[in-house]
């Protein structure tokens, strides 16, 4: 637990078994009560630290008048229906992210996942490798996750008396993901969309769409708030955000230029030959599940790319080629 400026405070609410170790949750007091942003992953210690958290705030579950989702992967939504069971809380997000998270439901996402790698030409015997790695796990943590009774507008202020904090929305990472501002402590809370470290995995959804255009339109937005210290959902707190989104805007139109001349070198890959072929924090045989979001980054920069006319379709749509030529809308 720390205590942060503003009088807000900062959980580290642990992820079973995940190289990032732990969430960040922020505690924000108001005049009566307090609001929880990304409450966490549901397990027992993730629910005993953010516990214990709150006591070390002076609080229980039953002060906490408000839940805020930056966005709804389990790592950061998975506490929240057991903290508004506990509480009464409303629950708040962007309606892009309740929107995706109703659509996630109309299909089991390991059924959803396994015909989506499909799409995009992974070999079976891989999809049957991952899906058996957590494809289980898919489900537990994503079919249950709790619905809003509060919807946040890009510019809205949280329903929270006595405190300014203002959604900023920032699509990319998810379709509604949110920053939150809080101009009079002069902190921005950038959930995923901007962590100090490592880049926030920008990948294409399942329903399609232009993450990445998204997320390069969202950094420049976020930029803005450089006088500002950045409270991150994962690693640690840190000044300089002007300089870390174009830290992260290069990285993604460097990444744009190797697909486009490893894709001349392959000549018509499809994009899980692409993905094998790029260049990874580790070799492509020791990426492990996390091949999943190596897919899923390598198709959104594919479509950007796409977009731009720096890479097309073949006839029909199933391999690249570098150069200008006819988007087959759908077909990837």
């Amino acid at each position: 637990m720390e205590r942060l400026p503003g009088g807000l405070v900062a959980v580290e609410v642990p992820i079973p078994n995940n190289p990032l170790r732990y969430t960040l949750t922020y505690l924000i007091p108001g005049d009566s009560g307090l609001v929880v942003v990304d409450p966490g992953w549901d397990s027992d210690a993730g629910w005993n630290a953010l516990v214990n958290g709150l006591a070390s705030a002076g609080a229980t579950a039953a002060d906490v008048t408000g839940i805020v989702l930056t966005h709804v992967h389990p790592d950061h939504h998975g506490l929240s229906g057991r903290l508004r069971d506990a509480s009464g809380a409303w629950i708040a997000m962007h309606p892009a992210e309740r929107a995706s998270m109703l659509r996630d439901r109309e299909t089991a996402p390991s059924r959803a996942l396994g015909d989506w790698m499909r799409s995009l030409r992974v070999p079976d015997f891989e999809i049957k490798s991952l899906m058996g790695t957590f494809g289980a796990a898919v489900d537990a943590h994503f079919a249950p996750l709790a619905d809003a009774t509060v919807l946040l507008e890009d510019g809205d202020l949280v329903p929270l008396e006595g405190r300014r904090l203002q959604a900023v929305w920032t699509p990319g990472h998810t379709p509604g993901h949110l920053c939150l501002l809080e101009p009079d402590a002069q902190v921005l809370l950038t959930g995923d969309h901007v962590l100090p470290r490592i880049s926030p995995n920008i990948g294409l959804q399942l329903t399609g769409g232009d993450p990445l255009t998204d997320y390069l339109a969202s950094l420049a937005k976020v930029a803005a708030y450089d006088d500002c210290e950045a409270l991150p959902g994962h690693e640690r707190r840190f000044r300089g955000i002007a300089a870390r989104c174009a830290e992260l805007d290069a990285h993604h139109r460097d990444r744009c230029d190797e697909i486009v001349a490893v894709t001349e070198r392959l000549g018509s890959p499809d994009i899980w030959q692409l993905a094998s072929a790029l260049t990874w924090s580790r070799p492509w045989e020791q990426i492990g599940p996390m091949k999943v979001g190596a897919i899923a980054e390598t198709a959104a920069h594919v479509e950007l790319l796409v977009r731009e006319g720096r890479l097309s379709w073949t006839g029909d749509g199933t391999a690249l080629t570098a150069g200008a030529g006819s988007v087959l809308s759908g077909s990837h």
